[in-house]
């Protein structure tokens, strides 16, 4: 029951947080103090990209890099942050799902902990009877080498018998 729970939870987080992104993105660029620090983020990122870009392809990598016009900037920046925080939203969700599977998984080895436990237990105990078992099976057997085989199908006669003589001879 929890389980299609979670699911449903996980998918409406991933659903709300993209609007959410949105609204991120478009109140990034109005704060003044905010707008300067994304901004010169962007300009950052412009910088290292362009730079490995031209590395990748075999260009001259001491050129000057001309900085990003400030809307252009902040619509990157802004961006950024919007797909930032959709993609820490999810991987929020599949660490939260790993980390429930491993959970499940634990207590899934452990029950078969528990069950092998009790197979084995089970095991020794038929074997102590089987055992045991034996043991009678082999006193028989030297009871009726004594008697013969007549002497073991009248076994409680016999025995009735031979309590019975002493008795008998007592009186």
């Amino acid at each position: 029951m929890v389980l299609p729970l979670v699911k449903l939870g996980a998918l409406a987080l991933k659903t709300f947080c993209k609007p959410i992104a949105s609204r991120l993105k478009k109140e990034a660029g109005l704060h003044p103090r905010f707008r300067q620090l994304i901004i010169n983020f962007a300009q950052a990122n412009h910088r290292f990209s362009t730079h490995m870009q031209r590395r990748l392809y075999g260009h001259a990598t001491d050129v000057e890099i001309r900085p990003l016009n400030e809307e252009k900037a902040v619509q990157a920046a802004a961006d950024f942050i919007g797909e930032f925080f959709v993609f820490s939203v999810a991987g929020a969700i599949v660490i939260f799902e790993v980390q429930r599977n491993a959970r499940s998984e634990a207590r899934k080895e452990q029950a078969r902990k528990v069950e092998l436990e009790a197979l084995r237990q089970r095991d020794e105990d038929l074997a102590k009877e089987v055992e045991l078992l034996k043991h009678k099976i082999e006193e028989l057997e030297h009871l009726a080498k004594g008697r013969g085989l007549a002497g073991v199908f009248n076994f409680k006669h016999t025995l009735a018998g031979e309590d019975s003589r002493p008795t008998a001879a007592a009186t």
